[in-house]
């Protein structure tokens, strides 16, 4: 399969409609785990391949070494999301998602706390790299 800007979108979207499910039926207050026990859930309804809590590859000067460096989820080979339950996200949880997306070649990442009133207003970010700008429509 060809990944396109419009299939990241339309997945994107999906994983969208899952959060927000999750979200509407916990609010917020809980810890991470919660959510993403439940998003876990919601994803596997839904038919939205991934993986979670996957070990990401760190190869140094040509190694590869042993981090336990462990992305959220890695859905459909091609978005990763990353989870956080927090009063408010910080330049760091940013960089984390850029870092898993150049280390795991994914063009499009999603940042999502779950403690937040309105999920899509206050706790969702996006984030695209090179490699997005370079997919076919």
């Amino acid at each position: 399969m060809t990944i396109t800007k419009s299939y990241l979108k339309d997945l994107v979207y999906q994983v969208n409609g899952a959060t927000i499910e999750v979200h509407k039926v916990l609010r917020p207050g809980l810890l991470e785990s919660v959510y993403h026990t439940c998003l876990k859930l919601e994803l596997t309804q839904r038919g939205i391949q991934f993986a979670s809590e996957m070990l990401v590859p760190v190869i140094y000067k040509g190694i590869e070494i042993d981090t336990a460096l462990r992305c959220d989820f890695f859905i459909e080979k091609s978005l990763v999301v990353e989870l956080k339950a927090v009063e408010k996200t910080l330049p760091i949880h940013d960089a984390q998602v850029l870092t898993y997306m150049k280390l795991l070649n994914a063009p499009e990442g999603l940042l999502l706390n779950f403690n937040v009133e309105h999920l899509f207003k206050q706790g969702q970010q996006t984030f695209v790299n090179e490699l997005y700008r370079s997919l076919p429509d």
